[in-house]
């Protein structure tokens, strides 16, 4: 796993020792998923939700964004999230957030966090897509004109609008579907 551009282009993220228990995004999805998103993400704020090992995130930072805040419950992802911002230069500008992602967006919520840009790639199941999308709109994280980015299964169906929120892009990568939306608001 490299990152694929910006400023730490080409320097490797650390690994988790299982790929069935974190999962990380594929380089050919996060190339594919900036090329929609744009290629800079100059002065965003990022919300990486299901971090595993920050990858998302990170490639936010190298092309741009000013701050990263990654959440996961899981002691490797947590660890994996700080030694990866460690080794690329990133730790000042990255705050790691121990929390279930539920408790996480209300904790964000009330302390009035707001995003530019929001990744989510929760563990695959029946019903990930309509439960993130809920809590999204619970606890409106994501400013006006901001983009969050669902992976989930491909047997999964993301809805055209949800909420607060409106599938702007939707991207199959094999099992795993990549659904871009945007606030409603």
């Amino acid at each position: 796993m490299r990152i694929v551009a910006g400023t730490v282009r080409g320097r490797t993220l650390k690994a988790p020792r299982r790929a069935d228990v974190i999962r990380p995004t594929a380089d050919r999805v996060r190339e594919s998923i900036f090329n929609v998103l744009g290629q800079t993400c100059e002065g965003l704020t990022v919300l990486d939700l299901f971090a595993g090992t920050g990858a998302l995130a990170f490639e936010a930072l190298s092309r741009g964004a000013t701050k990263a805040v990654l959440v996961d419950s899981g002691r490797e992802a947590q660890q994996l999230c700080r030694e990866n911002a460690q080794a690329l230069g990133f730790t000042p500008v990255v705050e790691v957030l121990p929390l279930p992602a539920e408790r996480a967006v209300a904790k964000l919520s009330v302390r009035g966090d707001r995003f530019e840009l929001i990744f989510a790639d929760p563990p695959y199941a029946q019903t990930a897509v309509d439960h993130l999308l809920a809590w999204l709109t619970a606890h409106p994280l994501l400013t006006e004109g901001g983009r969050l980015v669902l992976e989930h299964s491909k047997h999964e169906t993301a809805p055209e609008a949800a909420g607060a929120f409106t599938r702007l892009d939707q991207r199959v990568f094999g099992e795993t579907v990549v659904s871009i939306f945007g606030s409603a608001r």
